[in-house]
């Protein structure tokens, strides 16, 4: 199938996604949106161990494309535009059952932004950056901005990060725990596409009750979240990725997963 906003291919397990209109920096569009629902189906499938996002040329996003809305009028419904597009999108990528990669070459600014932190790992060339540009329009951080940055960096940087709009570059992103690392530009994608090999070809079904048991933990006090880690561990060990990865640790070998 074509896209007009987006590039998506399936290989070996990995569905790769990148955001496609370099012309506008990859600024999200009802368009894209309409693309990226239309691949969730594939992506829910037994062919996808493993999710990579990037973006096409020097972003990875730049937010919403106030020029395609109303915006430029003062008219726009934001409140509508969020629940139709962009909270389908991040709850869709927080709650899929494998491992969604985000690579971060260039800006990610606004719910581009946000959509990055709703991957399970962010990586990010040295010369991108983040950016919260809400406030510089007179808006909210939004997209989950709000829930994940003081998650991930506590209040006193997400308050700084929010209410300044002050670009954050990659490597003091990681400094922060912001992301999981980041790299010379040339060795990003490289770095992205072995990763996601590796989880792709890895005991996924572990990975979705990891994934799971992280998001819940977000919720939950210690003896509560020790239950779920008591259920989850019942239920991983009872999968064949478990059996087969005993067998191959006694075996000295390499495991063969198969994600089930």
């Amino acid at each position: 199938m074509t896209y007009a906003t987006i590039k998506f291919d399936v290989q070996d397990g990995v569905a790769k996604i990148t955001l496609n209109r370099p012309d506008k920096l990859n600024s999200f569009s009802d368009e894209m949106h309409e693309e990226l629902r239309s691949i969730m189906p594939v992506l829910k499938g037994d062919d996808v161990r493993a999710v990579l996002i990037t973006g096409e040329g020097r972003a990875f996003g730049a937010g919403a494309d106030l020029s395609s809305s109303s915006a430029s009028g003062g008219a726009l419904d934001a409140g509508e535009t969020l629940e139709k597009n962009y909270n389908p999108l991040i709850l869709f990528v927080r709650a899929l059952d494998k491992p969604v990669i985000a690579a971060v070459n260039g800006i990610a600014a606004g719910a581009s932004m946000s959509l990055a932190l709703a991957c399970d790992i962010v990586l990010a060339a040295k010369s991108a950056y983040f950016l919260q540009a809400f406030c510089h329009i007179g808006l909210v951080p939004d997209a989950g901005s709000t829930y994940f940055l003081p998650r991930l960096v506590g209040s006193g940087k997400a308050m700084g990060l929010a209410m300044l709009g002050d670009k954050l570059p990659a490597e003091d992103a990681e400094k922060m725990g912001l992301i999981w690392k980041s790299y010379p530009d040339d060795e990003l994608m490289p770095a992205a596409e072995e990763l996601a090999k590796r989880l792709a070809s890895g005991p996924t079904a572990g990975y979705t009750l990891i994934k799971k048991a992280m998001n819940e933990s977000l919720g939950n006090d210690l003896e509560t979240q020790l239950a779920v880690e008591r259920d989850f561990q019942q239920k991983a060990s009872q999968t064949e990725d478990f059996i087969e990865g005993v067998s191959a640790f006694l075996g000295k070998r390499k495991a063969n997963f198969k994600g089930r």
